[in-house]
């Protein structure tokens, strides 16, 4: 049998280090559920695509204001202020849930090899990038707004930008209904883009 040697001081220490556990916590309590934006156009499972590096369309992570930069739901609650959604969580930030559902909708819809730029390798003459301007309630009007300000970039041509924009009602400001609201909203802009980008 072995036996280890503790100093006095170790043995004071370890009810003190014991009892952190008790009253210490590492990070927020979990939210009961999280929102996720789902794409009602999506590519076929075994789907297969090869295009040349020009043709490749890379979509790029939009710009966003500082509200959206966040994985809460913002409310406008008059034109000068904000408030955050109780209990709604985004599972990851809005640039990058819309980011995700443009490349799935606009590769759907186009028949386009869309590449993240990393996939890219740096080598695409194709890019969609933008910023994403609103991406919550207006608690005015009642709605869910998504406002979107895409660039399209082809080397060699002419930079086009163009703002799109979706309204949803919502039943109530609550998580739920705001949620599949902001996902019918976000996947109308997605559409849309996708139509402008070919």
């Amino acid at each position: 049998m072995m036996f280890i040697k503790l100093s006095n001081a170790r043995i004071l220490a370890l009810p003190v280090i014991l009892s952190l556990g008790a009253c210490v916590s590492f990070g927020g309590k979990a939210p009961p559920s999280m929102l996720v934006l789902t794409a009602d156009n999506s590519v076929s499972a075994g789907a297969a695509r090869t295009a040349s590096a020009t043709e490749v369309l890379v979509i790029q992570t939009p710009e966003v204001p500082r509200k959206l930069d966040t994985n809460r739901v913002p409310v406008q609650i008059d034109t000068s202020s904000i408030a955050y959604l109780k209990d709604a969580f985004w599972a990851d930030k809005p640039a990058r849930l819309m980011q995700q559902l443009l490349s799935e909708t606009v590769s759907a819809k186009s028949g386009n090899l869309v590449l993240s730029e990393v996939d890219a390798g740096g080598k695409a003459a194709r890019f969609i990038s933008g910023s994403l301007l609103e991406f919550g309630v207006d608690a005015a009007a009642n709605e869910v707004v998504v406002v979107f300000d895409a660039v399209k970039i082809t080397r060699s041509n002419p930079t086009e930008k163009r703002r799109f924009e979706a309204r949803r009602p919502v039943t109530a400001v609550e998580a739920k209904p705001v949620g599949a609201a902001l996902n019918d909203a976000a996947n109308d802009v997605a559409t849309q883009i996708a139509d402008w980008a070919n």
